[in-house]
């Protein structure tokens, strides 16, 4: 498809809509009206003070009607709402919840109490001051002899060498 027939559609396209949209508009208003019409008769005001009550009554009963009908109506909206977060909930639970992964957080052992305690408490901590001092004992491996390793090689190497070290085990 070409461009300028891609571009006459789509022009065609938003006129159609435009269309429908005032036709909305006007189909909107015309049901108000209607509506308007059906539930709200036109006001005769009476020029006699009895009938003027009468009217207020009138008034009265059907604003209370109204009100009645809009709390029992508010009332279902609230019991839906709680009943949609009760069973939100109930998923929630039958999927399990997942726990966020945790971040190691370096923090000295002042931060720590500074931040369990608030800052009003201004407690100083040093922990390493309690420790016990050891004092490390290294170990010294006896130094073997430095000398020529293939003379040792030599003298242990074959029969003679186990023999040896047999003997050397005797004495």
């Amino acid at each position: 498809m070409n461009s300028s027939r891609r571009y006459q559609l789509k022009s065609l396209m938003l006129q159609i809509a435009q269309d429908r949209l005032k036709q909305e508009e006007i189909d909107r208003v015309t049901e108000r009206d209607n509506y308007m019409e059906e539930h709200c008769p036109t006001l005769c005001l009476p020029s006699d003070v009895q009938e003027l009550q009468d009217l207020c009554k009138k008034l009265h009963q059907a604003i209370d009607k109204i009100d009645d009908e809009r709390y029992d109506l508010e009332s279902k909206m609230t019991k839906g709402i709680t009943e949609l977060e009760d069973l939100k909930f109930k998923v929630v639970e039958m999927k399990g919840m997942k726990k966020p992964a945790l971040r190691k957080v370096r923090m000295s052992a002042d931060q720590m109490l500074q931040a369990l305690l608030g800052s009003k408490h201004k407690v100083t901590m040093d922990l390493r001051s309690n420790l016990k001092q050891v004092k490390k004992e290294v170990k010294e491996e006896p130094a073997v002899a430095a000398g020529d390793w293939r003379k040792n090689v030599e003298d242990k190497a074959g029969m003679g060498g186990r023999m040896k070290m047999f003997e050397g085990a005797e004495a």
